[in-house]
């Protein structure tokens, strides 16, 4: 099916004015051809224009460029992906003695480590810093022991690219410039601050919803240890593209150059674990580093990405050959996603998406029983209670995280004896967050918020 660049442009003007979006960029692959599109501004206060050569952070999907590094290296010969981490990293040590025996590089790749994911640890600008980053994460308790539960980890992806830097003898920075983004042709990707300076460069905005945002006090707070879990990296929604049109076309640039072998880009895209909250980035399960989406039917993969005030959605229809970019800078991001791709995923490759997380139409007599309780892992402190008999949900950043942004508060409606609905008018995510009740293997309790297991402490 054509491309009707007009058109789409005219949808995304209306869509992002609608859901009060600052700036935003879109890259669409159909038809064997990548197409651009761009609106709104990069910085309200300043009202400089968006345009298709304007960078974003584009925070969590930057994991996918991570584990392509993982998985050449694998190819190579060099990283045995079911070997103990200390095989490359003999000091590599966390919380628990036995899982700092056992983590593996597949177990990183798929959120199944235990490793929790908000740790955020300044170790400075040196090119030691992620060194320096792993380290200090040594302490940082697990969120669950290895093998036994989803959790979504940043702290994983860190560590994988401290690997990266092992068995390449570079910087994670360099590794990506030179493995990814020369050969696939990737100008306008960039991790450093001072390299951003020399392009188009969005603002966060922050605000409450049903408004035009404000510019984040900040334009990125995260330090350059967050590199490999998605804290600096910025782009352009067509160089965020050209790397999945790369899996897309089984390993390969536009110009023949192979930068991952069929099978190993096959194995990328195998379901390696299910997910018990499938609502929050829409997945129904994980491969190794993508997360894998079942679109009533029809299989799809991609990932999402945040940062202050910034936020990025990256999907791909394999069987159509069809994938798209989204970029934008504040407001609600996650509900110009939703409606833009479901129109846009709908048109060009036939794709159903679900309809947006919410309670179901008739109410659900479930209640929260020994579910209350506090739920606490790395950075979060999550307390489940009951106010009048109306479930509740207090979720908190502490420890390292303290001050990113404020409590939410919400009261919780049952979708099943399992799953909770809670209000959400943040910008990533609909109206209403899920929160998935469940347990470890060892039969301890724990809720799902954002796709991390946070287990009960009381």
């Amino acid at each position: 099916m054509t491309f009707d660049s007009a058109r789409w442009q005219r949808r995304f003007d209306e869509l992002r004015a609608v859901h009060h979006v600052p700036g935003a960029a879109l890259a669409v692959l159909a038809g064997g051809e990548i197409h651009e599109l761009a609106t709104g501004v990069l910085h309200r206060g300043t009202g400089v224009a968006a345009t298709t050569d304007s960078l974003f952070q584009a925070g969590s999907i930057t994991k996918i460029h991570t584990a392509t590094l993982v998985m050449q290296l694998a190819e190579e010969g060099r990283l045995d992906l079911d070997a103990p981490v200390r095989a490359v990293l003999p000091g590599f040590t966390v919380a628990d003695p036995a899982a700092s025996a056992t983590i593996t590089a597949r177990q990183l790749l798929s959120h199944t480590s235990g490793l929790t994911c908000d740790f955020t640890h300044d170790t400075g600008r040196g090119d030691d810093c992620l060194a320096a980053y792993v380290e200090a994460a040594g302490d940082v308790p697990l969120d669950c022991p290895p093998g036994t539960a989803i959790s979504y980890s940043s702290v994983g992806y860190n560590v994988l690219g401290r690997i990266v830097e092992v068995l390449t003898g570079q910087t994670w920075d360099a590794a990506l410039r030179d493995r990814l983004c020369t050969p696939l042709g990737l100008t306008h990707t960039v991790t450093l601050p001072e390299d951003v300076l020399r392009f188009r460069a969005a603002m966060g905005h922050l605000g409450g919803p049903g408004a035009d945002p404000d510019p984040a006090p900040v334009w990125n707070p995260l330090p350059r240890s967050a590199g490999p879990y998605g804290g600096v990296l910025c782009a352009t929604a067509a160089d965020v593209l050209r790397l999945a049109r790369m899996h897309l076309d089984g390993g390969a640039a536009p110009d023949g150059t192979r930068l991952l072998r069929p099978e190993t880009v096959a194995a990328m895209q195998r379901r390696e674990t299910d997910c018990p909250d499938k609502w929050t980035v829409d997945s129904d399960g994980w491969g190794l580093g993508w997360t894998l989406y079942d679109w009533d039917g029809t299989p799809g993969f991609g990932h999402d990405g945040a940062t202050i005030g910034q936020y990025g959605f990256l999907r791909v229809a394999p069987e159509s050959g069809v994938a798209a970019v989204l970029l934008t800078n504040g407001g609600g991001a996650r509900r110009l996603y939703s409606d833009l791709f479901r129109e846009l995923l709908g048109e060009l490759a036939g794709v159903r998406m679900p309809a947006p997380f919410g309670p179901p139409a008739e109410p659900v007599p479930a209640g929260l029983g020994d579910r209350v309780g506090t739920y606490r892992r790395e950075g979060v402190e999550i307390t489940v209670s009951e106010r009048d008999g109306v479930p509740h949900l207090r979720y908190a950043f502490v420890d390292g995280m303290a001050g990113l942004a404020p409590a939410i508060e919400s009261d919780l409606v049952a979708v099943s004896e399992t799953v909770f609905a809670g209000r959400a008018d943040g910008a990533f995510s609909d109206a209403w967050m899920p929160v998935v009740f469940s347990e470890l293997t060892d039969g301890t309790g724990c809720v799902y918020v954002g796709m991390r297991a946070t287990p009960k402490v009381t």
